[in-house]
């Protein structure tokens, strides 16, 4: 069982979330609801950035990220062409795959088309928000992935979006807060579930 674990300040946490690096990231971004394109486009990229690494890595590389993709302006990344593919490429600050980096790019065109056709990326992936909210007790409870980020990365797909898998889309949902993957007992659980309960709210 991996139930919420006593952290060095003495307040129960994720048993991910106790480690020094990982502790601010648990604490105030993780689970919280992120609601503008922007704010999803970054975390989208940075998913699929990390996929079959650590996320320690990309915490650890995520300002270098943000100089080098034009702090996730879609629609400045959106303009990126061959020399600023090798650009990336020779940047040692940031993973350097092209497949990732061309993804990256890639989705930026097709976040900008989604805004200039009126829709929302930020809307669209919280359309698939699950009607049954998840408690999990402990880590063993938490999937890899759901019909709905199945469905998510499916719809992302048909709109030119690369490079995001069911597994890539379930951990874009458990960041920006479309779900609430805090264990039970977890101290910012509920104070997460508040902030969830009022963006959903504004987004009707």
């Amino acid at each position: 069982m991996n139930g919420a674990v006593e952290g060095p300040d003495g307040r129960r946490r994720c048993p991910w979330g106790s480690g020094p690096e990982y502790l601010a990231y648990h604490d105030r971004e993780w689970g919280r609801p992120v609601t503008d394109d922007r704010g999803i486009y970054e975390r989208l990229t940075l998913e699929g950035f990390q996929s079959g690494l650590s996320w320690l890595v990309i915490l650890r590389k995520r300002d270098a990220f943000r100089d080098a993709f034009a702090y996730f302006d879609f629609e400045r990344v959106a303009e990126f062409g061959e020399r600023d593919v090798e650009r990336l490429l020779d940047d040692a600050g940031i993973v350097r795959n092209r497949m990732k980096i061309e993804a990256a790019i890639a989705n930026a065109r097709a976040a900008l088309e989604l805004a200039r056709a009126g829709e929302s990326l930020a809307r669209l992936a919280w359309s698939f928000r699950p009607a049954d909210e998840p408690r999990p007790g402990d880590l063993e409870s938490v999937p890899a992935t759901t019909g709905e980020s199945a469905a998510l990365a499916q719809e992302l797909k048909r709109r030119g979006f690369r490079f995001v898998g069911p597994t890539t889309a379930y951990a874009l949902m458990q960041a920006v807060g479309i779900v609430n993957d805090h264990v039970v007992g977890c101290v910012v659980r509920d104070e997460v579930e508040r902030e969830r309960r009022t963006a959903i709210g504004a987004l009707g």
